[in-house]
Order: C-alpha cells, then sequence, then structure tokens
C-alpha cells in the first residue's frame, strides 16, 4: 500500500505478453509535482493524461528485458518512489487469465441482462406472441447486444483509442464558402516563454485557416527565453496581419490580453493560448453562425486536448449557454469569439485574477447580452504540456482560488446574496443562496395508503430539515386503510404545519398537485414522492435559494436509491425515448463527468419526485398538465418553464433517498402501458423539436446512453471499399 498521502493509487501493474506495458491510476492530491518512470534505474518516456479533478493515468511500454520498474513523483521538497514493481513474464500471463476470466463473468452477465429485459419487452409488446416476420429482427438485435458488452456498442469519450476511432469515423470538416457577412476577427494571444515549436505550430493553425480575414494580437509579457522572440520576429516578418508587442516588463495574463485587445481593430475578438492550435475550419464555422444571426455577441465552441505526443484526447462536449452551469465552472474555455465592444465595456480582463480571467470575463460579459452561441463542434486543441492547466489543475492551484473570486464578484455586481463554496472532491463551485427571512414553503405530497412508506418519508422530513418557515400538505388520493387514517391523525396532533387535503377522484398526478398548490398560500411550493427519504439537513434550504432566483425554473436534487447509487441527477431529453434520468446506478461519490454529480448543472428537466418552483412560475405556466395523468407531466412542466426563458437546474450536493414506484406499481399491465403509449406520443407531437434537440445535452453524444459516442453503423454500400 502507497504510505504518501498526497498520492492515492487505485492500480499498479504490468500487463501485455508480448509488449509489457505499465499502467498506473490514482488520485493526486499535491501541487507543483512531475513524474519520472525508470526501468533498471534508466529513465524512460510515458504517457501521462489528466483526468477530471485530480485523478490521472499513466502509461509507459516497457522493454521486454525490463526486470524493474519504478514511478517516482518529484516535488518542491524532495523526490518519492510511489511504485516499485518486478517485471516478470508469469506474473503478465497471470493477470492475462484474471482479465479473461473477468470478460467471460462479464458475458454471463450481459447474456442474462439481455434475456431478462428481452423477456420483459416480448411480454409487454406481443405478450410472447411474436409474429414471425420479428423474429429475425429480434434475435439480430440480441446478437448485436451480446457481442458489443453493452455499453461496448459505444465509444467512451476518455478512453483515447476509442476517441480516437470516433473522430476517424464521424468528424467532418465543412469546407468554407464565402459568406455575405465576413467581419474581421481579431485574435488576442498572449505570449510568455513558449517554445518555437508550439508557438509556430499556434499561429500556423490561424495562418491556414479556410477563412481568412483575421488579424492576429500577439503580445510578449517580457519572455526570457531567447527563441520566444526570435519566433515572434520570424512571424512579424511573414505576413502583415501578425501584430507584435513587446512589454517592457511582466505583467502577467491579465495585463497582456488586454494589451492585445487594444491593439485589435476588429468587430470580434477570438481567445488562443500561445501554445494551442485551432482546426482549420473554426474562425470559418464561426462566420458562418454570424451569417444565420449577425445579432449574436458571444460565440464558443467544443475543445478537446492534445497530449505530450500531440494525439488528441478527453473530448469536452458542451450544452448551449448554462448560466447556473457557469457558476459552477468554467465550462466555456475554448474555443471563444466575442464582439469586442462588449467585451471593452465591461472593462477587459480583470487584473488580479490571473488563472480564472477567462471565467471571470465571460460571467461579465454574460451579464451584458443573451446572444450566446453554441458551435456543437470541437475547433480547438488544448495542449498538454509541462505546467499547463490542462494537464492537471495542481499546476495552477491558484486558478481555483480567483475562479472562486470571480464568481463572488458576479453575485456582487448582480446584488445576488450568496457565498460561493469549493467542492471538497474536485475542482468547481457550489453557489449558497442567502435570505434575510425564510419565503414560506408548501411541501406537497400525495398518496394511497402505503402509511409505512409515507411514515419514513415524513419522520425523516421533520427530523432532518433544519429550514423552519415550511408546512406539509400531504393529499390523500381515496386511501382506504386505517392505519393511514391513523398516521394522518398523529402528524396532525404532533405538527402544527401538518394537514391533509382529500382529493378522492381518479388517480391524475397533475390534477392532485395542482389542487394543492391552489389551497396553498406559499411563495414557494416543493412538490414531493411519498416513497423518498430525507439526507441532506439544509435540503429546503439550497433548493428553495435557487428557485427564488428570478431567472431559474424548477430545481431538482439528487436522488439515490437504497443501495446508494445514483437514480436521478437531471434529466435528458430523447435519451431512449421521450427523457430519462442521467447518471443510473453511478455511485454516490462519483464526480460525474465535469462534476455534474457534485455540483449544479442547469438540465432541461429534473424529476417531480424531488421538485422545488416559486408559486409565481408555477401558475404562470399553468401548473402540470393534467391530461398527463401519470407519466411525463414533470417533463412537460419543465420544458413550458424553457419555452418561457427559464432555466431547470439540478443541485446534486442535496441527497435523497427514492424508493421509486412503490406506492403505484410500475407500468406492467395492458392499460397502463396503453396509457403510457398515449402520453409518450403526446409528448412528442408537442414537444418533438425540444425532445429530439436537448440544448444542455451536446449532440455529439449518443441518443441511447447517457454521455457516450455512437459508433458509426457499418453502411453496405460502403463493403469492399477502401
Amino acid at each position: 500500500m502507497n504510505k504518501y498521502k498526497f498520492i492515492g493509487l487505485k492500480e499498479q501493474a504490468i500487463y501485455g505478453i508480448k509488449n509489457p506495458q505499465l499502467s498506473v491510476v490514482g488520485t493526486m492530491r499535491t501541487e507543483d509535482y512531475k513524474f519520472e518512470v525508470t526501468v533498471d534505474s534508466k529513465e524512460i518516456e510515458f504517457e501521462y493524461i489528466g483526468l477530471d479533478g485530480d485523478d490521472f493515468v499513466l502509461r509507459a511500454d516497457l522493454p521486454k528485458s525490463a526486470k524493474e520498474v519504478k514511478v517516482y513523483v518529484i516535488t518542491k521538497e524532495d523526490k518519492y518512489c510511489v511504485v516499485s514493481i518486478k517485471n516478470n513474464w508469469a506474473g503478465r500471463i497471470y493477470r492475462k487469465i484474471i482479465k479473461t476470466i473477468r470478460k467471460i463473468l462479464i458475458k454471463i452477465k450481459v447474456l442474462f441482462l439481455i434475456l431478462y429485459r428481452g423477456m420483459k419487452f416480448l411480454w409487454r409488446e406481443h405478450h410472447f406472441l411474436v409474429p414471425p416476420s420479428m423474429w429475425k429482427k429480434y434475435l439480430k438485435a440480441f446478437v448485436q447486444r451480446f457481442l458489443a458488452d453493452g455499453y461496448e456498442m459505444f465509444y467512451h469519450p476518455f478512453r483515447q483509442s476509442e476517441y480516437l476511432k470516433w473522430i476517424e469515423e464521424s468528424e467532418v470538416i465543412e469546407p468554407y464558402e464565402k459568406q455575405k457577412y465576413e467581419p474581421l476577427i481579431s485574435i488576442l494571444i498572449p505570449v510568455y516563454n513558449i517554445e518555437e515549436e508550439y508557438l509556430s505550430a499556434c499561429i500556423e493553425s490561424i495562418l491556414s485557416q479556410s477563412y481568412q480575414n483575421f488579424e492576429i494580437c500577439l503580445v510578449d509579457d517580457h519572455s526570457t527565453l531567447g527563441e520566444t522572440k526570435e519566433t515572434l520576429e520570424k512571424y512579424a516578418k511573414k505576413d502583415t496581419r501578425i501584430k507584435v508587442k513587446y512589454r517592457e516588463e511582466n505583467g502577467h495574463i491579465s495585463k497582456t490580453t488586454n494589451d492585445a485587445l487594444q491593439m485589435a481593430t476588429g468587430e470580434f475578438v477570438a481567445l488562443i493560448d500561445n501554445d494551442d492550435i485551432i482546426t482549420e475550419n473554426a474562425l470559418g464555422e464561426v462566420v458562418k453562425v454570424l451569417n444565420k444571426d449577425t445579432s449574436l455577441d458571444f460565440i464558443y465552441s467544443d475543445e478537446d486536448k492534445l497530449d505530450v505526443k500531440g494525439r488528441r484526447c478527453d473530448p469536452h462536449f458542451k450544452p448551449d449557454f448554462s448560466p447556473d452551469t457557469l457558476l459552477s465552472l468554467n465550462y466555456i474555455c475554448h474555443f471563444s469569439v466575442l464582439r469586442k465592444s462588449i467585451v471593452e465595456e465591461v472593462g477587459g480582463f480583470t487584473v488580479g485574477l490571473e488563472g480564472a480571467q477567462d471565467h471571470d470575463l465571460f460571467l461579465k460579459v454574460s451579464e451584458k447580452t443573451n446572444k450566446i452561441h453554441h458551435i456543437a463542434k470541437i475547433l480547438y486543441h488544448w495542449r498538454m504540456v509541462e505546467g499547463s492547466t490542462s494537464m492537471t489543475i495542481s499546476n495552477k492551484s491558484y486558478a481555483t482560488d480567483k475562479g472562486k473570486i470571480a464568481i463572488e464578484n458576479a453575485l456582487q455586481r448582480r446584488n445576488i446574496k450568496g457565498h460561493v463554496e469549493k467542492d471538497v472532491l474536485s475542482t468547481y463551485y457550489r453557489v449558497v443562496y442567502e435570505y434575510e427571512k425564510e419565503p414560506s414553503v408548501s411541501i406537497i405530497i400525495p398518496t394511497r395508503d402505503y402509511a409505512d412508506i409515507l411514515d419514513k418519508c415524513l419522520l425523516s422530513l421533520y427530523e432532518k430539515t433544519n429550514y423552519k418557515n415550511y408546512e406539509v400538505i400531504v393529499v390523500n388520493n381515496n386511501s382506504e386503510k386505517k392505519e393511514t387514517f391513523a398516521l394522518f391523525e398523529k402528524y396532525k396532533k404532533q405538527y402544527q404545519n401538518f394537514k391533509v387535503l382529500d382529493a378522492n377522484i381518479e388517480f391524475n398526478y397533475s390534477r392532485i398537485n395542482n389542487l394543492a398548490v391552489k389551497k396553498s398560500k406559499a411563495e414557494c411550493i416543493v412538490l414531493l414522492n411519498n416513497d423518498t427519504e430525507i439526507i441532506s439537513e439544509d435540503w429546503l434550504q439550497v433548493m428553495v435559494g435557487y428557485a427564488m432566483q428570478p431567472h431559474i425554473g424548477t430545481v431538482g436534487p439528487k436522488l439515490l436509491y437504497p443501495d446508494t447509487t445514483v437514480q436521478h441527477a437531471g434529466v435528458l431529453l430523447g435519451l431512449g425515448g421521450v427523457a430519462s434520468h442521467a447518471y443510473i446506478g453511478s455511485a454516490r461519490k462519483e464526480l460525474g463527468m465535469f462534476g455534474k454529480l457534485r455540483v449544479p448543472y442547469d438540465y432541461s428537466a429534473v424529476t417531480a419526485a424531488c421538485l422545488a418552483i416559486t408559486r409565481k412560475k408555477y401558475e404562470e405556466v399553468g401548473g402540470l398538465e393534467e391530461e398527463l395523468m401519470v407519466a411525463y407531466n414533470d417533463i412537460d412542466f419543465n420544458i413550458k418553464l424553457l419555452k418561457k426563458g427559464y432555466y431547470n437546474v439540478c443541485v446534486p450536493q442535496v441527497e435523497l433517498f427514492h424508493y421509486e414506484s412503490k406506492s403505484r406499481g410500475l407500468d406492467t399491465t395492458s392499460e397502463k402501458y396503453k396509457r403510457f403509449l398515449k402520453e409518450s406520443n403526446y409528448m412528442f407531437e408537442k414537444w418533438g423539436e425540444e425532445i429530439m434537440n436537448d440544448r444542455f445535452y451536446n449532440p455529439n453524444f449518443t441518443k441511447k446512453a447517457w454521455f457516450l459516442l455512437d459508433k458509426k453503423k457499418e453502411n453496405k454500400n460502403d463493403k469492399g471499399k477502401k
């Protein structure tokens, strides 16, 4: 076991029978470090990939003659050996056997899982009376799923080999055709002590653009590396569109970029780091978008990284503009193009926020305009070089502190009461909204019998809620059992803020909740299932704080199954049908991609199993749609709020247990299934465009599984072609 507290190792092994390869997976908890790998005391090259948060993967190809492999961490204080492994053929054979056995067991598990799901499907769809014409289709689907190992039907974006295959299969660079509107774009590049190799690659990627109406504004921040200045002088002579300024003293990135901004004469400015590159169509894609809407002020794209060997990895497929996500992290980052007049209006880059200067700028610009557009294409490659934030955030830990200040400044500018917390397990943030007086809240819980389930819900609510100004309205829908009414009387006597409202009508979730809201007088409404259990004591305080923000519609928490895996952490539209929850079955403490399971994110919808919203907004969209008696009423409700211009937010720091569908049962009967199909068809007819184009779920991701990439289907016409 590793004795050094600054590093946690999840895996350290040598794989491969013919070609041995070292694999180390872990978490680094220190700053300003670097790795060194040796084979029999001789240093060798290795591949290092910084993952989300402080996680990393280190790989190295080993010579067959290697006897002992060591991995060192070098810090300011000392050099530590954190991994020492003897390389032997027998050990690699053993690991190969174990891996093969695991693969067989996974195949068996997949087989039973597919059979189980297939039996349920055949019963639901055909009651096992499958038409002969359908057997071939179902058998082919079964074989494909089994051979694909479930998720292996897709590419995982953070497995480099799979991502590279996806690029080869799916990425298309469209040629630029002359447009009616072709504005001058000024590219701002602060420069400091960068090697010629990287700086030249950066500038050449701009000069080779398909769109050529640009200028490059390079400002050197008093570099001490000779080749940096030599490279700048060479390119200043090469093209008249290249402007170079040399600062007389080092002022850091904000001052340097502001100098570049002053040099710019374009209508728009683009932000590029001096060691990164843009795709040949980057500027052209921006201009295409501007020709569709000339009023746009801020355009950003997707991005990925270049590893130390120049290979692409770690893509960031982003959502459309998400203001609450931007308060959790700088998800926009690169490639960003902004209207110069607005950048100047907000004062450019803030001196003193170096490391978070872009995040600060994006927050300021988003306060001045809502004309923000996202291009769902990778137009920027962020280079992973030693000392770069792209390699690991710990290389620039000050950036996370400055990011916190940037968000606090944004709250102050917006006259919003609140403070910012840094998430302890990641590099991201959470805004905690504050209020002098607690808004009144009505917690509405529909129920029908199952007194034991309701009792668990109410007990956790009253024992754990640290909020004071709330009432509980239990809506009784045709309960019959004595223990249910005894439970009602118990809580009435025990708590003055407990009420029971009778709604003895045919079960209609929407109508039941709408009736309760009309009877309520509170400022804020919380819809809560009777099969939930409170975990977080500040659940109501946090959810109400977000719900009271003028731009936010619904607010939902992270819901957990009884085994503590994730049941809900936001809803993705169009996934497997109308909608699906994100991260179902994930571990409770998992970070999620870019912190989605740790910090607030904007989603198209959150589940009504636990949902907070102000009364005013609830009434503004007409409440829940009563034509949707059981399914999708919450999805319809969320989309109505989106259409009104509100944002729906998942706050995963709030956690509840959800014992899903216990009190009403699953939709397995023929009558219930027909109703489900009817309500599903209703949603597609009403919201087909919104369902198929979830603006908070990047279109590069598959619609069959969350946050994975589709494998290209074989085209029969392509067989035999090269």
